[in-house]
């Protein structure tokens, strides 16, 4: 596909010249156009540290194993979308997790 070299537009082959249907331009040859594009690759360092931050809020729940009174929350949809989440409860003194079906 040859475009015109004024206006852009797709050159139409007409006998042995190539026109262009909406400037008029003619030629007898194809009309040809270059491009290029530079494409650099940026290397970048990607640094993975893993840490055991908890992010999740500190509600009160009493833990059954050590008897602490606060826990980490969450809740994850564990079942179909029309039944309700399951709570998670992380004890924050010694890890243990339960779950809450409600």
């Amino acid at each position: 596909m040859e475009f015109c070299p004024k206006c852009g537009a797709v050159l139409v082959q007409k006998t042995k010249n190539y026109g262009c249907p909406r400037c008029n331009y003619s030629s007898k040859e194809k009309a040809k156009i270059k491009s290029s594009e530079k494409i650099e690759e940026k290397k970048e360092k990607i640094t993975i540290s893993r840490k055991d931050t908890q992010v999740f809020p500190i509600v009160p729940e009493e833990c059954k194993k050590c008897g602490n009174k606060e826990a980490y929350f969450w809740t994850v949809q564990t079942r179909a979308a029309d039944e309700a989440e399951t709570k998670f409860f992380k004890c924050t003194k010694c890890g243990n997790t339960k779950r809450d079906y409600r």
